[in-house]
């Protein structure tokens, strides 16, 4: 079972985030995990526990407003200080990395909407993780706000209206899996969240440029992990937008029959066995530098 911690960010919001410490022997490595809009680190335990036993420590953060983070549910004040408080997270971890195992790889994995957050601080903090892992991320997802509500949001906002909060357009679970039982799951699941502020919507748009305009600047190492039966994710404009990334080292998987969260597909573990492969070549790489 993981530990359940806190990490202090520095306006002094105080974030939940689950830890698995790695299992075994020598320590390969550091992964920090984000989750989606909806969902929280509590979603991603079997793969996170597969990480764990194959050497690599886990801190999946929920990110403020969510999981078991009530104060300000559901929002976030600006992209910014989502971005900072993945930032202040990896440098606390860098740190002890430094002390521990100064050649293990801190790695930065998130899955759909964190794909956001990920992206964003791999462009503006590129020496802060030395790799990325984006699983089916909200990059480029086909339920998105149109130009008019765009406007809407960003004309609320400025109006001293951004606390107004609106549902999530994600209500059938039939949209994250085909499994009956995940979807009674998500379904029941009281840390799932189910609204958002009108200021975390322009947040998130707001990620969605940066991420535009600093592709190139996304220079770690990337691997891309796709849902081919995804209803949620635009997988060909996601391929696209991420062979602007300026790394040089890009690898994408794409699991055909899959659903969105890969978490919940009948072949996780084969899914796990790929993302822990990719690790390992990316940690054997950093130990000989």
């Amino acid at each position: 079972m993981p530990a359940s911690r806190l990490f202090r960010a520095s306006d002094d919001y105080h974030l939940h985030f689950r830890h698995w410490p790695a299992e075994g022997g020598a320590l390969r490595g550091y992964v920090v995990a984000l989750h989606g809009i909806q969902s929280h680190s509590g979603w991603y335990e079997a793969t996170s526990s597969q990480l764990a036993h194959a050497g690599y420590d886990v801190r999946f953060l929920d990110r403020r407003g969510s999981g078991r983070n009530g104060c300000r549910r559901g929002d976030a004040p600006h992209y910014v200080r989502l971005i900072q408080d993945v930032r202040q997270f990896l440098d606390e971890i860098r740190h002890e990395r430094n002390r521990i195992a100064p050649n293990a790889p801190v790695v930065l994995t998130a899955v759909s909407w964190g794909g956001k957050v990920a992206a964003a601080t791999a462009a503006l903090f590129p020496d802060r993780l030395d790799g990325l892992v984006l699983q089916y991320p909200g990059l480029c997802a086909r339920i998105r706000p149109t130009a008019w509500q765009r406007f809407l949001i960003r004309l609320a906002c400025a109006g001293g209206k951004g606390q107004k909060r609106i549902d999530i357009p994600l209500d059938d679970p039939a949209l994250f899996t085909s499994d009956p039982g995940w979807q009674e799951f998500i379904r029941r699941d009281r840390w799932t969240l189910r609204q958002v502020s009108l200021e975390f919507l322009q947040a998130s748009l707001d990620l969605e440029r940066l991420i535009d305009q600093r592709a190139a600047s996304i220079v770690a190492p990337t691997l891309l992990m796709l849902a081919g039966g995804d209803e949620i994710i635009d997988n060909q404009a996601t391929r696209a937008l991420v062979s602007r990334f300026g790394a040089r080292e890009q690898t994408v998987i794409e699991y055909p029959e899959a659903r969105h969260t890969l978490e919940y597909e009948p072949n996780r573990e084969e899914i796990a066995a790929d993302l822990i492969g990719w690790l390992n070549r990316l940690s054997a790489s950093t130990s000989r530098r």
